[in-house]
């Protein structure tokens, strides 16, 4: 079994202050990010699963590829019971490992992603977790209002090779928008270029 950590590297503390859930959160989130790990690692028979896990205010999502539909379920029964787990968003595929290529196509969108976030002076890219797998980009965070999550999703549907975006970013203050249910998220199909779409849906995706 190959178990990735998929949390967004922090750069020190001062990363970490200038976000919304500050150290004390980061260091929250990290705590139970290895808890779930370590479930996961711990599992005997070991599963046959490639899994990534990011953690944003005690809410885990599970991306990655698992060989069976048990082994997906188990692994999110898993990352339910481990400790500081509010919520778990599972999308794990079944499906085979993604290759080494696809990999590295994934690493870039990520990493394209951050640099447009970072240079957008109206969206708070610290407040903002990435992970992308198989073409699919996962946002978790927060954002201040709906225009700036808004404008996250616009930046990541239109990077070239993204296959879908998926937001479970929560709008501060009041409760996560993605966190009230754990229901599959509701599907907005969209083209590449077409305008951010409406206020979303407890979960918010975007199909191209």
């Amino acid at each position: 079994m190959a178990v990735i950590g998929g949390v967004a590297a922090a750069g020190g503390a001062g990363y970490a202050a200038g976000q919304e859930r500050g150290v004390t959160g980061e260091i929250d989130d990290l705590a139970t990010k290895d808890n779930v790990l370590l479930a996961l690692a711990n599992q005997k028979p070991a599963l046959p699963a490639d899994i990534a896990v990011t953690v944003y205010d005690g809410r885990v999502l599970l991306t990655g590829t698992a060989s069976t539909p048990q082994a997906k379920d188990q692994a999110a029964a898993l990352a339910r019971g481990a400790a500081g787990a509010k919520a778990v968003y599972d999308q794990i595929a079944v499906a085979p490992p993604v290759t080494p290529w696809r990999t590295a196509k994934d690493a870039w969108i990520t990493t394209r992603l951050r640099s447009d976030l970072t240079f957008d002076s109206s969206v708070k890219s610290l407040n903002y977790t990435i992970e992308t797998n198989a073409g699919a980009v996962y946002l978790m965070g927060s954002a201040r209002t709906q225009g700036e999550l808004d404008r996250a999703v616009a930046w990541a549907r239109n990077i070239p090779d993204v296959k879908r975006v998926v937001s479970y970013v929560e709008i501060r203050p009041g409760a996560p928008i993605a966190a009230q249910a754990e229901a599959p998220p509701a599907a907005v199909d969209t083209a590449p270029g077409s305008p951010a779409a409406a206020p979303p849906t407890p979960v918010e995706e975007h199909r191209l």
